[in-house]
């Protein structure tokens, strides 16, 4: 009897970096409804590999965060 996994029933589908699919120049970190996508409700930021988003722009991605937590935009620390 063979799994449904090791058979190739199951085909993971590749993640596309969404901002390198939008084309866009740079990530803004006053743009905080599309930075609040990229943290969880404790206000911690997600990882790449469960975004989807590339080294590049999750490198990016992490200074704008920081940035914005800064200015008070997004939380440090949610309870």
């Amino acid at each position: 009897m063979e799994s449904k996994f090791s058979s190739g029933g199951y085909k993971r589908r590749a993640k596309v970096c969404t901002f390198c699919g939008e084309s866009l120049k740079s990530i803004d970190y006053k743009d905080y409804s599309r930075l609040r996508r990229f943290i969880t409700e404790k206000g911690k930021m997600l990882p790449g590999r469960t975004t989807g988003v590339c080294a590049k722009h999750q490198r990016r991605l992490a200074i704008a965060i920081k940035r914005a937590r800064e200015m008070a935009l997004l939380p440090f620390v949610s309870r």
